[in-house]
This record gives structure tokens, sequence and C-alpha cells, in this order.
């Protein structure tokens, strides 16, 4: 069997679609798999997957007939940007707008219409063609996917966030199966014009397998391993990969006061961690072990470990983060980004504050006044009872096993087309 993975603009894309295929090579370890992602992943991509099976890229040769292995493979893609800005911020950022929206979405479409082609020409080998398609999400994927319908390949979509963005909205109206993160509302049935409504599953969001709940005692370890006191709450904060200016701005205002009564972990993220780098200064060091309690990373490979090792976490709304954190079984505040388009972060959020099982503070109101993140994580700490029905209700809701159930969909889907 041959399949297809597609995942790539955000993390979040690749962290869930990098589960799928571990699962895949779990059940079928003689599985065909090729993995497309773009040039800003590709390096991660395959270096993961390395990890799974033999993996290759495009410039690399490698693997035998009797060894497992999944090819890496670039593809081009155009993301269309909007922002959920008001006409008053439209002029306050006219620079901006002009060069990241106007500029941006003509290279865009640019990029948009050439990875189409491009995709459409690989698929159109039918000995090289895959027997199904996973398409997870994101604009990386919309290209491949209007290909292969072009193709009459089947393939299978998974959104993770509570309303479907702009890609997968165009390319559920065709795809053989729907699966999605959380249960779709009917609002988001309604928008998929798919003559089958049977088409829809409700999987839950593919987590990566050392994202699981650790005991009090393996958390006392954790704690030890990064150099933080045992028997001191730990607040770990992380804006993602990349990170989050408004949090970091946040953190770096309330810090003094978070530090009397909890230690804390920063993850500044990539793109932000040189306008932090000032706070090395309250981290302090002596023979090798931690002083101040406060430790600062741009970002990590063990970030199941960081958060494993908190009581409390303090994170942006992205469906994959949520899902980890549910795995983990962590009390959650979640600061959800509003100006992005179609305002996913906060409708997850909104969702989950809904039931009680997250503590939510709005970005706008956190960047006027930052005490209100100092008094939600104070909230919590101080609450031990309030942490753990947070972190019950969290784990609750997030179905478990989604890696493995999408595995077995694409199986089945490949198997179909096969007949």
């Amino acid at each position: 069997m041959k399949i297809l993975v597609v995942g790539g603009g955000s993390g979040g894309h690749i962290t869930p679609a990098v589960a799928v295929v571990r699962e895949l090579m779990h059940l079928r370890p003689r599985t065909r798999v090729e993995f497309w992602t773009d040039r800003k992943y590709y390096k991660n991509v395959v270096n993961i997957t390395t990890e799974i099976g033999v993996s290759w890229g495009e410039e690399q040769k490698g693997g035998t007939a009797k060894t497992p292995y999944i090819r890496v493979r670039k593809v081009m893609s155009g993301k269309f940007r909007r922002y959920n800005w008001t006409l008053k911020e439209y002029f306050e950022n006219f620079g901006i707008f002009l060069k990241e929206i106007i500029w941006g979405n003509i290279k865009g479409f640019f990029g948009f219409f050439c990875g189409m082609i491009q995709s459409f020409f690989r698929l159109l080998p039918r000995k090289s063609r895959p027997d199904v398609i996973f398409l997870k999400g994101g604009f990386v994927g919309l290209p491949v996917g209007l290909a292969a319908r072009l193709l009459r390949i089947p393939y299978v979509v998974h959104e993770s966030d509570a309303v479907p963005g702009l890609a997968n909205r165009l390319l559920m109206r065709k795809a053989t199966v729907v699966a999605w993160g959380l249960e779709p509302t009917p609002k988001a049935k309604e928008e998929d014009k798919s003559p089958a409504p049977d088409n829809y599953r409700f999987v839950g969001i593919p987590v990566a397998e050392e994202f699981k709940k650790v005991s009090k005692t393996k958390q006392a370890e954790l704690k030890k391993t990064f150099g933080f006191d045992v028997d001191k709450p730990l607040v770990v904060v992380t804006g993602g990969s990349q990170g989050a200016e408004h949090i970091n701005e946040a953190v770096r205002e309330i810090l003094p006061e978070l530090l009397k009564f909890a230690s804390v972990g920063l993850v500044a993220g990539r793109a932000h961690y040189e306008n932090m780098v000032d706070l090395k200064k309250y981290e302090e060091w002596d023979k090798a072990k931690l002083q101040s309690n406060f430790r600062l990373w741009n970002f990590s490979p063990v970030m199941n470990e960081i958060m494993g090792a908190a009581d409390v976490v303090v994170s942006r709304a992205g469906a994959t983060t949520i899902a980890e954190l549910a795995a983990l079984g962590k009390a959650v505040v979640l600061i959800p980004f509003e100006k992005l388009p179609g305002g996913h972060q906060v409708k997850n959020a909104e969702r989950l504050e809904a039931e009680d099982a997250v503590v939510v503070v709005r970005d706008d109101k956190m960047v006027k006044k930052p005490e209100l993140l100092l008094e939600a994580v104070q909230n919590l700490v101080r609450s031990p009872k309030k942490r753990t029905n947070l972190a019950k209700a969290l784990h609750g809701m997030v179905k478990q096993g989604a890696a493995r159930e999408l595995a077995e969909i694409l199986i089945k889907v490949g198997s179909d087309e096969d007949k």
C-alpha cells in the first residue's frame, strides 16, 4: 500500500501528521509512505521520520525492499494572509498591510498555483500514485488536495480546531473522510457540502506518544532534572516553537511577582528569544545548580518533559498544543490570539472554558493589563483542588488514541481503493 501524508505551515500540523505516520508503521510496516511538506519544515520532518523508519529526502537515496521507509519531499504552496483587524488597525499597520497582506498574498497565490501544477504532475503517473492521501489541514495541503480531486485519488482531511479553516473548508467537500479533533459544530457541518454526511469521524487530535500523564514522583524527578525546587509549584509559559510576543512581554512585566510564589520556566520561542534574553539575569546558577527558580529557553525538543514537570501551563490555544496538554493532564491557562483568521484559537478556548476545562485570559486585555495573567496563575497555584478539576476535565474532553484511529481509517480507505 502507498500512502501520501501532507502537512506543514506550522508545527501544529507536523506533529499530528508524524504521530499518524508512526502508527501506520506499527500497523503496516511494509507500507510505502511519502511525506510532503513545505521548505520551512522539510529538515525537521526528515529528522523526525528517521526515528520511525529509513527516511530520505529528494537529494538522498536509501532504503531497501525489506526496510520500512518514509520518503520526504518538498512541495510548493502559498498562504492566503488574513488578519482580524479593525479598519483603524489597518491604517495603524499600513506598512504591514502592504508588505504582509498585499505582497504576501501575491506571492502566496503564485506558490499555490505552482504547487497545484507540481502536485498534479507528481500524482499523475499511475505506478507512483498513492492509494490514499492524508491532508493534515493548512495551506500546504490545499494544492495537493485539489490536484488529488482532479485525478480522483481518495483523500482524508483532518481538522483539529473547533471550526474548519479556509483550506479545509475547500477540501472537505470531496473528502472520503472528514476527521475531527473536536466534535464538529452544527455550523461546521452545514459548511461541508459533501453529498455523504456520514463521512464525519470524531477521532480526536493525534499527539506524539511521549505526551502522557506523569506520576507525582516522575513530576518531581523532572523538576529536579531542570534544576527547579521540587517542593515549589512550577509554572511553564510557552507560545509554541516560534513564541508569542504578547505573552513574553506580559511575563517580563509580572515575572518578579510570579517568582515570589512559584518557579517559572519561559519558552520564549525561536522568533522572539533574542528580545527576551535580558531575562537571563533572573536565571542564576552556582556550580551547575539553578539558584533562582527561573529558566529561559528558546525552544526544546523535550517539551513533553518541560510541560510534564509543570503544575500550571500558560499557552496559546492552538488545537495541537491543547491536545498535548490534555494528554499530559495539566491545569492550563489559555491565551488565545484573536487576530488569527477565523478566530480559531478564540473558539477553541471558549469551547473548553464553557466546560470548565481551562482558564482563559484574553490577549487584548492581557496586553493592556498583564496583572490579569498574574492573577489567573496565582489563583491556580494557590488552589490544588481547582488545578486537579481543570486537569481532569481537559483530559476527559480530548479523545485519546487519535493517531491509531486515523491510521486505521487511512488503511481502510486505501484498501477499498485497491478493490
